[in-house]
């Protein structure tokens, strides 16, 4: 991606969020979110970023592990950023960022079949954790572990969506096109071999995240209950797959009204995730734009420079 276009894309992006802040801030009947993001505690504001910084570097250290492990750490940083940058300004489900990773990969020398089987892993182990969430938190609130009152048609059943999803991708491998196929047998490797980077890469990833969401609660007013949150946020992401940049829009609304479905008040809700959500946008589109705009550089000075054999 040129960098003029890496501009643009980042002045649209910037563009859609001032547009999103001017509605919160004057469209009527909005009085109670406004309120709120107004009397938010500044503290939590600032964990909130923090932790929003752990998990753009968290995906880094699982983008390393999984795809970029022969490169020097700064080379997967730029990397592994722009990957994360351009899934806000171009959104495609996070095809388009892994997209730009691949491309750069490339250029370092990486082989390409290796590459494509990795891309493959590194999307189904980072997507795992999302599945795997929605199951302990579902079968957790069905069975009374986690204190709720929800119908078991709630809770139960995503984590039982949850299982079967995880279910075809474990016997995927027999049925899928070869390249597919060896990308599900590359994740299951890489998960059992028990790699630190690889797995608290991947589970820190989106930990830190809802972590970064639950600070935003605290900033606005109550948290809500934990398995609460996790399956209001694992479902609510869905809403990302909405193709508007960053997924403004489908994001927020998805989260929002899985969080006000699991019984968090809806006012409390939008403005906490309006707060979360600058974070967690503008915190990789600045990185990521930033990673961008160096990239080439870092790919060609990467390339360049002699790496021992082995």
């Amino acid at each position: 991606m040129a960098p003029r276009d890496v501009l643009k894309r980042l002045a649209f992006s910037a563009a859609v969020l001032g547009l999103l802040g001017l509605a919160v801030a004057s469209l009527p009947g909005l009085d109670e979110i406004r309120d709120r993001l107004g009397g938010a505690g500044p503290g939590w504001l600032i964990a909130a970023l923090a932790l929003e910084l752990g998990s753009c570097l968290a995906f880094v250290v699982a983008f390393r592990a999984v795809l970029a492990d022969r490169l020097p750490w700064r080379t997967s940083y730029e990397v592994g950023m722009a990957v994360q940058g351009t899934n806000v300004l171009l959104p495609a489900g996070g095809a388009s960022g892994l997209a730009v990773g691949a491309w750069a990969l490339r250029r370092l020398g990486q082989p390409s079949e290796r590459l494509t089987a990795r891309t493959i892993a590194f999307f189904l182990i980072t997507s795992s954790v999302n599945f795997v969430t929605a199951i302990l938190a579902g079968f957790a609130l069905a069975l009374g572990l986690l204190p709720s009152d929800l119908p078991v048609s709630l809770t139960a059943g995503p984590a039982a969506l949850a299982v079967l999803a995880i279910g075809v991708v474990l016997v995927a491998p027999r049925v899928l096109p070869r390249t597919l196929g060896a990308g599900v047998l590359e994740a299951r490797a890489l998960v059992r071999s028990g790699s630190l980077c690889v797995i608290a890469g991947a589970v820190g990833y989106m930990a830190l995240d809802i972590a970064a969401l639950a600070a935003a609660f605290a900033a606005i007013g109550d948290v809500p209950p934990v398995g609460v949150l996790l399956l209001g946020y694992v479902l609510g992401q869905l809403g990302g797959l909405v193709p508007l940049p960053g997924g403004v829009g489908g994001a927020d609304s998805g989260v929002i009204g899985a969080l006000f479905l699991y019984g968090t008040p809806l006012g409390e809700a939008a403005a906490a995730v309006l707060a979360y959500r600058a974070f967690q946008l503008g915190l990789p589109a600045l990185l990521g734009s930033l990673a961008l705009l160096r990239l080439p550089s870092a790919t060609s000075a990467a390339s360049a420079t002699p790496r021992p054999a082995g």
